[in-house]
């Protein structure tokens, strides 16, 4: 047997063997932990003398005599390499599974593809206007397209106030960068009711943070490249769903635009993921830490993290997260404030994107298009000890006051 025969036939492997054997122990009543679906998702059943989890496959066509039958035929239609990370995610996402997952280049491949797969000329759409910075590119696209686009802030639920007759409601929670909090089940609840579908960025808080399908989101999409796969070395997208008209339509997309993943982007995802909840728990910590570290600083104004019991989001991030993130957003009093500060630190780097393992942080302002001060800092907590990350910031703080 091939190896794509194997994880063609192998639709259970050991994630589901662990799942199936939860009926026993202490944790039957739940099914196993996040550590233990993170290390095994995906896996294909073992076969001696094999690895644990096969190489990438690198094949632009596949061995196809006959009628063309099967999943493999063509590089940018299936890979097996994704199988096993679209599988791996799915069991993550919707750990009690009926869902599907599939892979793109980039998050933006995959927001891409729901939108242009589910949208029509003369429908609706509902974003938010405090979203992740690309989405006003997206609605001069949109209404190019004839689309209508209508936007409210994240925070208190205001997109709401303009749902009315709109197909898809978009949701970003957290937001990125301002880091509010809407509720998902209340509104997914609401757009259901009025005929809309919904889709939620999970970026921010990635699986272990939050399921939106659990929560009633008709579909959950992400960018791969922050902490699902946390080492900043590769681009990557998804979008799970359970239903299998959307996802056969977010598919199609994919195929007629080709934003697929490279097999070893795909591979190396899947090999991150194995120590998603180790580093998740650790940054998350430290992000917390930091948060609390600055909380009453002088020249911090606008302190965001939802894990903050005085957070605005704090109180609708608990009923619905179980993890609130590893980002912080706070304000220093001006641009060069916020630059000498960026410049003093030592275990930081000045870079955008968030979610790796090394501590980033950068001032958001320089990009233009995200509606902060000047001197916004959003800052993403690597897995450092907590208290050199701590120290580091209060110093550079210190050092760079006015």
């Amino acid at each position: 047997m091939t190896e794509s025969e194997r994880i063609r036939a192998t639709d259970a492997g050991p994630a589901r063997a662990v799942e199936a054997d939860a009926g026993t122990g202490p944790s039957a009543a739940k099914g196993p932990g996040d550590g233990t679906r993170a290390v095994r998702a995906g896996l294909p059943e073992p076969v001696k003398h094999e690895p644990t989890l096969p190489g990438p496959v690198f094949a632009a066509h596949f061995h196809l005599p006959g009628d063309p039958t099967g999943p493999y035929t063509y590089g940018r239609d299936e890979n097996p390499t994704w199988t096993l990370l679209e599988r791996a995610i799915g069991e993550l996402e919707a750990p009690g599974g009926g869902a599907e997952t599939l892979v793109f280049a980039s998050g933006m491949a995959a927001i891409s593809a729901v939108l242009f797969s589910q949208l029509r000329t003369g429908d609706a759409v509902v974003l938010p206007n405090d979203g992740y910075q690309a989405l006003p590119l997206v609605r001069e696209q949109l209404t190019a397209y004839g689309i209508e686009v209508r936007t409210a802030p994240t925070a208190g639920d205001a997109q709401l106030d303009v749902l009315d007759g709109a197909r898809l409601l978009w949701l970003e929670t957290p937001s990125n960068p301002g880091l509010d909090v809407c509720d998902v089940r209340r509104l997914a609840d609401a757009a259901h009711a009025r005929g809309a579908l919904v889709a939620v960025d999970n970026t921010l808080a990635t699986p272990l943070g939050q399921r939106p399908l659990d929560l009633g989101a008709d579909f959950s999409v992400a960018s791969g490249t922050k902490q699902l796969t946390g080492h900043g070395d590769l681009l990557l997208g998804y979008v799970t769903c359970r239903d299998a008209e959307h996802a056969a339509a977010v598919r199609r997309w994919r195929k007629i635009v080709g934003a697929i993943p490279g097999p070893m982007e795909a591979w190396l995802a899947h090999r991150s993921l194995a120590t998603l909840q180790l580093r998740v728990d650790r940054q998350n910590a430290n992000a917390l830490a930091l948060a609390e570290a600055l909380r009453g600083h002088p020249d911090v104004t606008g302190l965001r993290y939802p894990g903050l019991p005085d957070d605005p989001s704090y109180k609708v991030a608990e009923r619905q997260m179980r993890r609130f993130g590893c980002v912080v957003s706070f304000a220093l009093p001006s641009r060069a404030r916020a630059d000498r500060f960026l410049e003093a630190l030592r275990f930081v780097d000045d870079a955008t994107s968030f979610g790796g393992v090394r501590s980033t942080a950068e001032r958001r302002g320089r990009w233009g298009g995200d509606a902060v001060p000047e001197g916004f800092i959003r800052f993403s907590a690597g897995a450092e000890d907590g208290e050199d990350l701590v120290a580091d910031v209060l110093r550079a703080l210190d050092e760079t006051a006015d």
